[in-house]
């Protein structure tokens, strides 16, 4: 009887390939879509909230770069306050005037450098973050869903097990089959309630997950974006240089870049300049007090700063080919990943699937007329079960790397690259 069975699943494998062939639905009105999802999250997230906050901070970093020092308010009193002439203030002379500082060496542009510099990283970090939403919302729809059809298909074989236990019943009742074939559909069917249980809860955790993540509920889920595939068509190759993750590693370069000129710039000595005006008290006249200060950099040349800024930038220089290095490889294995999910994909929905489904409709129909025994039976429905988890299985993982992909491929703004 097992060859018999056998060779019925043969015989449907190589003539029923259009059972293969998926059913489309329109997706009705209250069905969310995945890009859906995506909107409803980018309203919402914190992490893009706080990125767009990064931004401003630069903007106001920048701003506050390109401020030029204060001048000084100065006022002095001498020879107050002694003995003889000098007692009270008899002979004091009192000095008031403005000092103004003047920045030397370019350490203004420098610091407009730097802000700048720090501006198109978090411009980046924003991207990167809205990158990183798509990715963990595109997740967590894709487990909702199949965890949505693991349910279902746990559910079917809950009404499998109770049609089984009924005509196992029957053949019991007309002396046909021993009660031993009753108790074991029986246990079947308990054994497929639990999991139909178990696979409710995980449905609902998903589902759960997926509605905190963006703010709004998801009961119904576009079941049709779940069953498709792209084609098998050799994709187009994804340049390392190009992705985010090389424009974030560029960005921390350049920034490291502009910080060493900060430094270079801080070696040049700042003067301040200095015009007063003295009232001597004991003849009531007046005269002009001029000044310029500049300091002598005998303790701290700047030079130790210049180092640490060099040797942070060969640091950064370092970490961005780290980078280029780990986006190229991260990227080939991520699409040897989506060639191998969509072709178990493809084997596991396709004439597999469709072949178990037959041999367990033909089981079915052979087991109620006598023709299988129940052994036969229920390793036909074990087979349907196991290859409907084996497809949704792999179109989740097939899902999952397709996603991880396109968040690695990611593309950089060309506004957020600064070149070499």
């Amino acid at each position: 009887m097992h060859r018999t069975l056998a060779a019925l699943m043969a015989a449907i494998v190589c003539a029923t390939p259009l059972l293969a062939q998926p059913t489309t639905t329109v997706p009705s009105a209250s069905v969310l879509t995945l890009d859906e999802a995506l909107v409803a999250a980018g309203a919402r997230s914190p992490a893009v909230e706080a990125s767009q906050s990064g931004i401003r901070i630069a903007q106001a970093q920048r701003a506050v770069a390109g401020l030029r020092p204060n001048p000084s308010l100065d006022t002095m009193s001498e020879n107050v306050a002694g003995t003889g002439v000098y007692k009270g203030l008899r002979s004091s002379e009192t000095t008031v005037g403005i000092s103004l500082p003047l920045e030397l060496g370019g350490k203004r542009s420098a610091r407009v450098g730097v802000a700048n510099a720090q501006l198109d990283r978090a411009t980046l970090d924003a991207v990167i973050a809205q990158a990183d939403l798509r990715l963990r919302v595109t997740q967590a729809y894709n487990e909702a869903v199949s965890a949505q059809r693991r349910a279902a298909n746990a559910r079917e074989q809950v009404g499998i097990a109770a049609e089984v236990l009924r005509a196992a019943r029957v053949r019991v009742a007309a002396g046909r089959a021993s009660p031993l074939e009753e108790q074991r559909a029986d246990v079947a069917r308990l054994n497929a309630e639990g999991a139909a249980e178990r696979a409710d809860r995980s449905a609902q955790v998903a589902v759960g997950n997926l509605a905190r993540l963006i703010g709004r509920g998801a009961a119904t889920l576009d079941a049709d974006w779940f069953a498709r595939i792209e084609g098998a068509g050799p994709r187009l190759p994804v340049r390392s240089e190009d992705t985010l993750a090389a424009a974030a590693a560029q960005a921390d370069l350049t920034t490291a870049t502009a910080q060493v000129r900060l430094a270079r710039t801080q070696r040049v000595p700042d003067i301040t300049l200095s015009a007063s005006a003295r009232r001597l008290e004991a003849t009531n006249d007046t005269a002009a007090v001029f000044g310029v200060s500049v300091p002598l950099p005998l303790f701290n040349n700047g030079r130790a700063a210049v180092d640490l800024a060099s040797a942070q930038r060969r640091q950064a220089d370092a970490q961005r080919r780290v980078a280029l290095l780990d986006a190229e490889q991260a990227i080939a294995s991520a699409e040897v990943d989506v060639a191998n999910a969509a072709t178990s994909a493809r084997n596991a929905t396709g004439p597999t699937l469709a072949a178990a489904q037959e041999a367990a409709r033909i089981a079915r129909i052979g087991y109620r007329e006598g023709k299988f025994g129940q052994l036969d039976l229920l390793e036909a429905e074990r087979t349907l079960a196991e290859t409907r988890a084996v497809a949704i299985d792999a179109l989740a993982a097939y899902h999952d790397a397709q996603a991880r992909l396109e968040r690695l491929a990611a593309p950089a703004p060309t506004d957020a690259k600064d070149p070499r």
